[in-house]
């Protein structure tokens, strides 16, 4: 992936459009990352105005997005749900049609879906907004609780922070998982909310007295190649097995064995990037017990092999260090 269109229609939000901005558009070459080549597009370049009262000046019409390796979409007025330019239906038909990404914030999601390319996949959007596109879009499977979808190479994203989850998912299976926590750094945010993670947390924030699970989880990153069994975190957080899943769910928006799987993969992409041990060594560090386990895992998850993935990701020998 080297390009990147982002398109943006009177009345996108700023802040989801500076996401975008964000992830794809600024000079990370000073980090080892190669820049992409980034362009904000519109069907009619000139003023563009935001939902907030102030305009931007975009001078790329559509042409780039025909070509690009990505096309985003940012959010798009309420108003124009029902009526989306058919101009902007057509580059997102045709990146489908072509194999590019497509990847929508919030309430672009419309846009997608206006396109057609969403019927029969599954999908989300802000949760304040599942039941309209729901009603409006019955053949799309709208899953109105998760951070993120990916269907193909189509990316759908809840509100607001959850299309930086959204965009670096999609950074970590181009750059690879070192070059996607470097670009979080950069952005102070977590390098990994899983897609299936709920919208709603009931405390977003977990809190730092004697009750919270943060030394737990952290003792569960540094002990991955134990049998982690939800018993044994329990015990080492003074709670019923019942009781630490639930207040487990409440911080951190899913189950603890959900958690520990992805935590598991996201150190398997580290090994196969930074180490050179075999399949069972690194299967043995992560956890999984056996390298047929780990195949089957990571596949799953990643949609390729550990072989395949270190062949397109793995560092120089002084890339992990420098990072």
């Amino acid at each position: 992936m080297k390009t990147v269109a982002c398109i943006v229609q009177h009345g996108f939000a700023p802040f989801e459009f500076g996401v975008a901005c964000e992830a794809f558009g600024l000079d990370r070459s000073n980090d080892g990352i190669e820049n992409f080549d980034f362009r904000v597009v519109t069907p009619d370049p000139g003023v563009v105005t935001t939902k907030l009262g102030f305009s931007l000046n975009v001078e790329n019409d559509l042409s780039f997005a025909y070509e690009a390796d990505l096309v985003v979409v940012a959010p798009i007025p309420r108003e124009t749900w029902t009526d989306v330019d058919e101009r902007v239906s057509a580059v997102i038909r045709h990146a489908v049609e072509r194999d590019a990404w497509v990847l929508s914030v919030c309430s672009g999601a419309f846009a997608v879906a206006a396109a057609g390319v969403l019927d029969g996949r599954r999908a989300t959007t802000h949760w304040m907004y599942s039941d309209t596109m729901m009603r409006m879009h019955p053949a799309i499977d709208v899953d109105p609780d998760v951070l993120y979808v990916q269907d193909g190479k189509i990316i759908t994203s809840a509100g607001t922070a959850a299309g930086l989850d959204a965009c670096l998912h999609l950074l970590r299976q181009e750059l690879g998982a070192e070059a996607a926590n470097i670009i979080a750094r950069r952005m102070v945010v977590p390098p990994l909310r899983d897609g299936g993670q709920a919208q709603f947390i009931v405390k977003p924030m977990p809190d730092h007295s004697g009750l919270s699970l943060a030394p737990v989880a952290d003792w569960a990153l540094e002990n991955l190649d134990r049998d982690l069994t939800v018993e044994l975190l329990a015990q080492r957080a003074h709670m019923s097995p019942r009781t630490f899943a639930r207040r487990f769910k409440a911080d951190y928006g899913t189950t603890p064995a959900a958690w520990l799987a992805r935590q598991r993969i996201v150190h398997a992409q580290r090994l196969l990037e930074q180490s050179q041990w075999g399949l069972d060594r690194i299967a043995e560090e992560c956890g999984f017990g056996s390298a047929a386990v780990l195949r089957q895992n990571f596949s799953r998850v990643l949609g390729l092999t550990p072989t395949a993935y270190r062949a397109r990701f793995a560092c120089p020998a002084e890339a992990p260090a420098a990072a």
